[in-house]
């Protein structure tokens, strides 16, 4: 998570404060101590159970978006055959859709609302458009796909 905040931060869809990387260690230092305050507060005030969950459908969901986007290589740029790919998104909706309703409820939720820059800015990426535009943005932001910024 703290590399997708640095990613976030260094295309500038979070502050340029967590676009910061320590010069020793050469780690993002500020996205990771950003993040690990926020898991420690999440711990301290939600039961372990219901955070396990939580965490279990963001995580699911961003394997679910890495398979659909390899759904979409064509030719050369797919590695595995596309039923590896069809195998792991269904697995992962099944499994994400098997946890328990608050988990699904809260997670579909933060999923939507960290989704809405992306989808207000049209066209914002300019790679070739492998996804609906939401999916496309949490790519970028996962490490999969280069992402430059237009009127910024």
């Amino acid at each position: 998570m703290s590399r997708t905040t640095f990613s976030m931060a260094a295309n500038r869809d979070l502050p340029a404060f967590f676009d910061h990387v320590h010069p020793r260690s050469r780690i993002p230092d500020r996205a990771e101590l950003a993040i690990g305050t926020v898991i420690v507060v999440i711990v301290a005030l939600a039961d372990v159970r219901s955070a396990i969950g939580f965490s279990s459908f963001g995580i699911l969901t961003y394997y679910g978006i890495a398979n659909a986007s390899a759904l979409t290589l064509r030719g050369p740029e797919r590695r595995w055959p596309l039923w590896i790919a069809a195998a792991g998104l269904t697995g992962c909706a099944v499994l994400a859709f098997t946890l328990p309703w608050e988990a699904v409820a809260a997670g579909a939720g933060v999923v939507t609302l960290g989704a809405q820059p992306c989808l207000r800015r049209e066209g914002a990426c300019s790679a070739r458009p492998l996804l609906p535009l939401s999916l496309d943005c949490y790519a970028v932001y996962s490490g999969g796909l280069p992402c430059r910024r237009k009127n910024r």
